[in-house]
C-alpha cells in the first residue's frame, strides 16, 4: 500500500528551494564546511538534497523530518560538507519543536542538550585539548539552541492562542450577560405595565358593561365618571412608565415611582370602583424606612390583588393587611371567593404570574389561593394572597 505524504505548505516550499539555491551556489564556488573527509566533495550533495526534502515536510510531518535530518546531517561529517545542509538541519530542529507534538517539544531540547554536553565531553575526553570544547559549542548552536528557541516560540503561540480563547470566552459570557439582562428588563416593565394599567382597564371595562346594561341615566353618569378617572390615573402610569424607557441615566425607578405612603390613594380609587376594603395596617408609623424595592414590590402586589378582587371577588369585604417585623414586611390581602363561572372583566392570567416574581426577585415568599374562612357568613371561601418580603436592617439604616 502506497503512502502519500502530505502537501508542503507554501512557507516550506519557499524555505526549501532558497536553501537549495544558496547550497548548490555555495558547492559551484567551491565553498566546504570540512576538509579531509573520506568522501568526495560531489557526495556532500546528497545530504544536502535529503535535507531539502525534509524542509518540504517541516510543518506537516516535522518528527519524521527531524528523524531523516539528523541521519542526513550525520552523512554530511563523512563529506566535504555544506554550510546550507547545517542551517536546514538547524530549521529542521526548530520546526520540530514548534510544530510537533506536545511530548516531542518537551523531548526534543532534553535531547540535544544531553547530545550537547556528551559531544563536550566525549571529544574533550578524546582529544585531550581545550580547542575539543568548541565542538560541544557547535554541535549547540545546531541542535540545542535551535531546539530551545523553538521551546520559546511554540509557548508564547500556546499564550497567545489561550489570551485569544480567554478573551472569546469573555465576550460571549458579556454578551450571555447582555442578554440576560435585556430579558430581565423586558420582563420587568412587563409587570410595570401590567400592574400600572390592568387595575384601572379593568374597572373601565366593568363600569361601561354597567353603564351599557343598565337603562338610568345616574347609573351610567356615575360610571362616566368611574371610567374618565381611571382613564386619566391610566394615563398618567402609562407617562411615567414611558418616561422610565426614555429615561438613558441608569436609573431604573425614577423617584415618582409608588410607595406605601400612596395606599390610601389605591384604595380610595379601589372603593370607587364598587370595592368594600378594610386596611389593617399595624406598621409602626416611627419606624424606618422600607427599602425602594420592597416598598414598590409591596405596593404593586396589593394593586393587582385588588384588581383581582375586582375582576374576580364575590360581594363582601376585602381585608388589606400590612406587617412589619425587625426583618420582613408581610402582606397579606383576601376577599371573598365562591368560585364563580367567569370573570366580570377579561384577564390574561398573568396577575398571580406577576407578583410571584415580584416577590422571589427579592428572595421573598408567595402563597395565594382560596381557603375557607370562618370569618365569612356560612364559613364560605375567601381568597387569600399572602407576601411575605425581607428587610435588611442594614438597608433600612442606609435609607434613613
Amino acid at each position: 500500500m502506497a503512502v502519500s505524504l502530505p502537501r508542503p505548505q507554501r512557507v516550506d516550499v519557499r524555505i526549501a528551494v532558497g536553501s537549495l539555491l544558496c547550497g548548490l551556489a555555495l558547492w559551484a564556488l567551491g565553498l566546504h564546511s570540512q576538509i579531509g573527509r573520506p568522501l568526495g566533495i560531489d557526495w556532500a550533495l546528497v545530504p544536502m538534497a535529503t535535507l531539502v526534502g525534509m524542509e518540504l515536510l517541516r510543518s506537516s510531518r516535522p518528527q519524521l523530518a527531524l528523524a531523516v535530518g539528523t541521519l542526513a546531517v550525520v552523512a554530511d561529517q563523512f563529506t566535504a560538507g555544506n554550510l546550507a545542509s547545517i542551517l536546514m538541519f538547524t530549521d529542521v530542529v526548530y520546526a520540530a519543536v514548534v510544530y510537533g507534538t506536545p511530548a516531542a517539544a518537551r523531548r526534543i531540547p532534553v535531547t540535544t542538550g544531553l547530545v550537547t554536553v556528551a559531544a563536550t565531553v566525549g571529544f574533550f575526553a578524546w582529544f585531550r585539548e581545550p580547542e575539543a570544547v568548541l565542538i560541544g559549542a557547535v554541535t549547540a548552536a545546531i541542535s540545542f539552541a535551535p531546539a530551545t528557541t523553538g521551546v520559546l516560540v511554540r509557548n508564547h503561540r500556546e499564550a497567545t492562542a489561550a489570551a485569544k480563547l480567554r478573551a472569546e470566552q469573555t465576550a460571549l459570557l458579556a454578551e450571555m450577560d447582555r442578554v440576560q439582562a435585556v430579558t430581565a428588563e423586558r420582563a420587568r416593565m412587563a409587570r410595570e405595565l401590567h400592574d400600572m394599567v390592568a387595575n384601572h382597564l379593568s374597572a373601565i371595562a366593568i363600569h361601561s358593561t354597567a353603564a351599557l346594561s343598565l337603562d338610568d341615566p345616574k347609573t351610567s353618569q356615575d360610571a362616566l365618571a368611574v371610567i374618565r378617572e381611571n382613564s386619566v390615573e391610566g394615563l398618567a402610569e402609562m407617562r411615567r412608565l414611558i418616561g422610565i424607557l426614555r429615561d438613558d441615566s441608569g436609573d431604573l425607578e425614577p423617584a415618582a415611582a409608588p410607595t406605601l405612603d400612596g395606599l390610601g390613594a389605591l384604595l380610595a380609587g379601589a372603593r370607587r370602583d364598587g370595592l368594600d376594603i378594610t386596611l389593617d395596617d399595624v406598621r409602626d408609623p416611627q419606624g424606618p424606612k422600607l427599602p425602594a424595592p420592597v416598598e414598590l414590590a409591596a405596593y404593586r402586589i396589593v394593586q393587582e390583588s385588588l384588581t383581582n378582587a375586582l375582576k374576580h371577588a364575590s360581594p363582601g369585604r376585602v381585608t388589606v393587611s400590612l406587617v412589619q417585623a425587625p426583618r420582613a414586611l408581610t402582606v397579606r390581602v383576601t376577599s371573598p371567593y365562591d368560585d364563580p363561572t367567569g370573570p366580570r372583566a377579561p384577564g390574561s392570567g398573568a396577575g398571580l404570574v406577576g407578583m410571584r416574581e415580584r416577590t422571589e426577585l427579592l428572595g421573598g415568599t408567595f402563597e395565594s389561593g382560596p381557603e375557607t374562612s370562618p370569618m365569612t357568613e356560612g364559613g364560605g371561601k375567601v381568597w387569600i394572597v399572602s407576601v411575605t418580603l425581607p428587610v435588611d436592617p442594614a438597608d433600612e439604616g442606609a435609607k434613613e
